[in-house]
């Protein structure tokens, strides 16, 4: 069924036609949530919390600009919001404060492995929540998301050169921030 009439429906109180419209769009609300919080039940929430607000506001959408740009515009509110009220909590699972039993040598290799990716994502995170914030949503919704120029500028209301600079300094200031943590490695030239 056509976007256009989905919405239409769902603004006639049609749940079956909302259920559609949120189906098409949970995965990446839920991630854009995720990128910013690390972690899936605060994501979940959020992602909940975000269609209840789009589900009362759909009256609003005037289709002047594209659903999932006046969505994600939504989404990106109430996750600066969140994360203003919330501070930068740390979550740790069980899972990982749990010990495993011995491994083999190549086990072992593998886990290194793994814990490096992991360590090296860690890191990334950390410092991209280090940015201002404006650098931190464009940074996620362009290189984590995907999001095109012509999206983002509609999401964040700004021009595409605002976005194309904005992302210019954003990747810059990223870069400076990880930088030293590579060239200790000697992995430079894997920024």
């Amino acid at each position: 069924m056509e976007e256009t009439r989905l919405i239409e429906q769902s603004k006639q109180g049609d749940e079956e036609a909302f259920a559609i419209l949120v189906k098409n769009y949970k995965t990446k609300v839920f991630n854009l949530a995720y990128s910013f919080t690390r972690n899936r039940e605060t994501a979940d929430d959020l992602t909940q919390e975000v269609f209840i607000k789009v589900y009362y506001a759909l009256e609003k959408f005037r289709f002047k600009s594209k659903f999932g740009t006046w969505l994600y515009r939504i989404a990106v509110n109430h996750i600066k919001d969140h994360l203003r009220k919330h501070g930068k909590e740390r979550h740790i699972s069980i899972d990982a404060l749990s010990r495993e039993p011995s491994l083999s040598e190549n086990e072992i290799q593998k886990k290194e492995r793994v814990q490096e990716t992991v360590d090296r994502k860690k890191l990334l995170y950390h410092a991209l929540r280090s940015l201002p914030e404006k650098h931190q949503i464009i940074l996620t919704l362009r290189d984590i998301q995907g999001h095109s120029y012509e999206d983002i500028a509609g999401i964040l209301k700004l021009s595409p050169g605002t976005v194309d600079s904005r992302l210019h300094r954003a990747r810059k200031m990223l870069r400076k921030k990880i930088a030293p943590f590579f060239s200790q490695e000697g992995d430079e030239n894997e920024m």
